[in-house]
């Protein structure tokens, strides 16, 4: 790093994940390098109607694509890897990250056609790599993904640890505990800033190990009588894997179920980070000829998920496999917010079906993979930044998180609470927001990224609360006479049939403007929208206090 100057100043900008859960980005620029920490996706909120997925915003990067040197991804989950597919079409920099990381991002790019022109680079725990004016180094987490690792950012305006999603499991499944001692050495030696996970910062303690929740689902398929099927994250290789046990340890076959989890069963597998002994696995095929008592299902859908297996095993129109008496379902994963209702509806359609449900708030079937608030103090603790930069998270929990730090001796002055888009700049003369940059939230609609605006959305919105009213007729090009129509067609408004009257005094109310119209306007097209438009929408506000999107069709003939 010789010849950098050590005035430039090192700027963070959060391009998403701070003011929200999921959407992680991060760009380190110093000079004319950048390198981007994590590309994650977000899942549409309620607001979001027909939105797939939502992508941050890049135009900064893309502005300044020269200076993009690489990627550096912590883990595997889709809120940190989903926006690459995305990304990589307008940024190709090569992708640094560890061995199960990289086999998951390879299939994903594979659907869009860009695993052959992209660079990957496979790192491991403590491996430092060089890029431009950075050293990074990947120090092991634990996590509820195999192979998870912190960044530490060697900068020459001083060390930036991202610690990605951590928590301190003291008995992880794979026996890979977290690196305590390279948190601890660069501690001693100075941090510059630490961007640390706030996810769980509103629990107190400690969060409960990933070995525990393999007892209990140990527990509870040694004593089903029928099948058992369990819906989990495809991601999570190491609940996976305590399945795997269970099942093997009490005689079953297990059959993989959706198409995520198979592919990551097959590639944690390949990469031997996960284990199954020879004869466990089984296929679809076979299901008919084993016992109810030998089978264990693994299955993707817990979220409830419209088009999901598990909410087609539900709702009794899976091709495959029909959920009956005698079976139980255990959702080994949490309700994601916003999820709750359609999870609670499928669990109310199993218990028609006559299966017992096992889910977190009955038993101890899932475990949060994000630090508690004990966990959290030791990480500030072990690490002893000079400035405290909350991140992952929505706002609330980066202030409660701001405050975490202040209790544990980070002065006030030194923690930053930045939300997306802002520029947090170090200089020799000290840190703060030095301005912002175009930031946001892109949407995916099907194949179209970016093309469904808030203005799109507000329609959609309105659509759904409203409905809308066709108002259809023909007209003379010449005199702009009505020669046909008009035909009031309605959708989600009311139903037609039983509301003949209001129909025709719609139809009333549209012939009488278009007599009002001079002749003059008549024959202009827009002009005769906007009166019929306006004249059907203080009718429909007054008889029946909605609001419906109206929609004149002209036809000039």
């Amino acid at each position: 790093m010789d010849g950098i100057d050590a005035h430039t100043p090192l700027r963070l900008i959060p391009l998403g994940g701070l003011g929200e859960i999921g959407l992680n980005m991060m760009a380190v620029e110093y000079g004319d390098a950048i390198i981007v920490v994590d590309c994650g996706l977000m899942f549409p909120e309620d607001y979001m109607l027909g939105i797939d997925i939502v992508i941050p915003d890049i135009s900064y990067l893309k502005r300044n694509r020269e200076k993009v040197k690489a990627f550096f991804i912590t883990h595997g989950h889709e809120d940190h890897i989903g926006a690459l597919p995305f990304v990589l079409r307008e940024l190709n920099a090569p992708i640094y990250a560890t061995a199960l990381t990289i086999g998951m991002i390879q299939e994903k790019l594979i659907e869009f056609g860009l695993h052959k022109t992209t660079v990957f680079e496979t790192a491991r725990p403590r491996d430092v790599i060089s890029v431009g004016p950075f050293e990074v180094e990947f120090i092991r987490v634990c996590h509820s993904i195999a192979d998870g690792c912190a960044l530490a950012i060697k900068t020459p305006a001083g060390v930036v640890i991202h610690t990605g999603d951590f928590k301190m499991d003291q008995t992880p499944v794979d026996g890979e505990v977290m690196d305590y001692a390279r948190f601890s050495e660069y501690g001693e030696s100075g941090v510059l800033a630490l961007l640390s996970d706030s996810t769980n910062v509103e629990r107190e303690g400690y969060t409960l190990s990933e070995k525990e929740i393999g007892v209990n689902l140990d527990h509870i398929i040694g004593r089903c009588k029928g099948r058992v099927i369990v819906a989990a994250f495809s991601s999570n290789i190491h609940r996976v894997q305590q399945v795997m046990d269970a099942a093997e340890k009490h005689g079953r076959r297990v059959i993989l179920n959706g198409k995520s989890m198979a592919a990551n069963v097959r590639i944690a597998r390949t990469l031997g980070y996960l284990k199954a002994a020879d004869g466990l696995m089984a296929e679809f095929k076979d299901l008919d000829d084993l016992p109810h008592q030998r089978v264990v299902l693994l299955t993707t859908g817990s979220q409830g998920e419209p088009m999901s297996a598990l909410t087609r095993m539900a709702m009794d129109s899976h091709r495959q496999l029909k959920v009956e008496a005698g079976d139980t379902v255990i959702l080994s994963s949490k309700f994601i917010p916003g999820h709750e209702k359609a999870i609670t509806t499928m669990m109310n359609h199993l218990y028609r079906r006559g299966a017992d449900v096992i889910y977190e708030k009955v038993s101890e079937v899932h475990v949060s993979g994000h630090a508690s608030q004990e966990e959290l103090k030791i990480m500030l603790n072990m690490t002893k930044p000079r400035y405290f930069i909350p991140v992952h998270g929505e706002y609330r929990h980066l202030v409660l998180h701001s405050r975490l730090a202040r209790k544990v001796g980070i002065p006030a002055g030194n923690v930053i609470i930045a939300e997306d888009g802002d520029v947090v700049e170090f200089t020799p003369q000290g840190a703060g927001i030095k301005g912002r940059v175009e930031s946001g939230r892109v949407f995916v609609d099907g194949k179209g990224v970016g093309d469904v605006g808030t203005m799109v959305l507000k329609d959609r919105s309105h659509l759904s609360q409203d409905g809308m009213v066709l108002a259809v007729m023909a007209i003379n090009s010449t005199t702009g006479e009505a020669v046909w129509g008009p035909e009031i067609i309605t959708r989600g408004l009311v139903f037609e049939e039983e509301n003949a009257a209001l129909i025709d005094e719609a139809r009333r109310i549209v012939i009488e403007t278009l007599e009002a119209i001079n002749v003059e306007v008549k024959t202009e097209q827009l002009e005769v929208k906007e009166e019929i438009r306006r004249a059907l929408k203080r009718f429909f506000n007054r008889t029946l206090e909605r609001r419906p999107v109206i929609l004149p069709v002209i036809i000039e003939i």
